[in-house]
């Protein structure tokens, strides 16, 4: 199998950095003392993770050409009012680290500002570029719900292979998110690579499974999924297509790539993804999930039918938003995208 070794370490390294946010949503969920608006815990966890698998990659691939594109960099870690954070980010780097058995060693705040920092990459076209989002879906994270940890890998531009691990994903299928908030979820990992399939199996260590998209070609009979946020999709433009589509199911909403997963596995058949004007899609918020749901027989474009384009550096050049089905539904999909679209042209035009 292409990439069988780099996927291998892919995997160890999200599987070890669930440990690692699980542990801090955990004791999040369980405080009495954590406000919902105090942010330090997922910092902790989003920096720890940016380390946690930088390391790992290093570790385990070395290379005279290591690139990291990931979301965080160690600025804030330096300030002087971060002490404490950074002493905490290390530790739990450190005891995550002790629980694989493989690495007898302890790396110090240097070291982890160092690993965080290797991520400043600014991908592109040629090369091999490993792209990260450490915890995809913060709000979902804060919040008890669903958030990812996203890794790609990028070779000469094109993705080869992925992984999201969904530590609050259940194994069953998801309806209504706010139901599988489970904080005792055993959670799920999804895996893929270029040319070998999407694959699934449990953040226990279960045997991995092939997983398809959903086979469903009548739109009554889809479900879609957007983001739980307001702010992330303009849920009513999301509400509009799938009326023109003839979709009757309500829209499951859920936070982060973790709907990737879910649509990967074919719990639903649609995911609308169309941001507010002026956002900037960036490559790890789609790289992983991308290829896991391509994998699995899906179909993932912009609002155009264009394929995505992760050669173009930190950010996507898209047209308008994503889109998400099987092969059957994509065309259905796109005349009722467009004919949403142009309504709603329309009608700011006549403003």
């Amino acid at each position: 199998m292409a990439y069988e070794r780099e996927l291998s370490v892919a995997k160890k390294a999200a599987s070890l950095a669930s440990r690692l946010c699980q542990k801090v949503q955990k004791a999040l969920l369980q405080s009495d003392v954590q406000s919902k608006s105090d942010k330090s815990p997922v910092t902790v966890a989003d920096y720890g993770t940016q380390a946690l698998i930088s390391f790992v990659l290093q570790r385990e691939i070395p290379s005279d050409s290591f690139s990291l594109v990931a979301e965080e960099d160690s600025g804030d870690l330096r300030k002087e009012d971060s002490k404490e954070i950074l002493k905490r980010i290390t530790e739990l780097v450190n005891a995550t680290l002790s629980t694989d058995g493989t690495y007898n060693l302890s790396l110090s705040e240097d070291d982890v500002l160092a690993a965080i920092d290797s991520g400043k990459s600014k991908g592109g076209p040629h090369g091999r570029h490993w792209v990260l989002d450490p915890i995809d879906g913060t709000k979902g994270f804060l919040r008890g719900d669903q958030y990812a940890i996203a890794l790609a890998l990028l070779d000469e531009g094109k993705v080869v292979l992925g992984v999201l691990a969904c530590p609050n994903l259940p194994s069953r299928p998801i309806g209504e998110p706010e139901k599988h908030s489970l904080q005792n979820s055993v959670g799920c990992l999804f895996s893929a690579s270029i040319g070998g399939g999407s694959v699934l199996q449990l953040l226990d260590g279960s045997s991995p499974t092939k997983v398809h998209v959903s086979t469903t070609e009548n739109p009554a009979e889809a479900s879609f999924f957007e983001s739980y946020e307001a702010a992330h999709s303009m849920h009513g433009l999301s509400s509009s297509i799938a009326k023109k589509l003839g979709v009757q199911a309500p829209p499951v909403r859920i936070d982060s790539q973790a709907k990737y997963g879910a649509l990967a596995r074919g719990d639903g058949a649609i995911y609308l993804r169309f941001p507010h004007q002026g956002y900037r899609e960036k490559i790890w918020d789609h790289a992983a999930g991308y290829i896991v749901v391509a994998e699995a027989g899906g179909v993932v474009s912009d609002a155009s039918g264009n394929p995505l384009d992760f050669s173009r550096g930190r950010y996507l050049d898209l047209d308008t938003g994503i889109i998400v089905t099987n092969q059957k539904l994509m065309p259905l999909l796109l005349n009722a995208v467009r004919e949403a679209l142009k309504e709603q042209s329309q009608s700011a035009s006549t403003l």
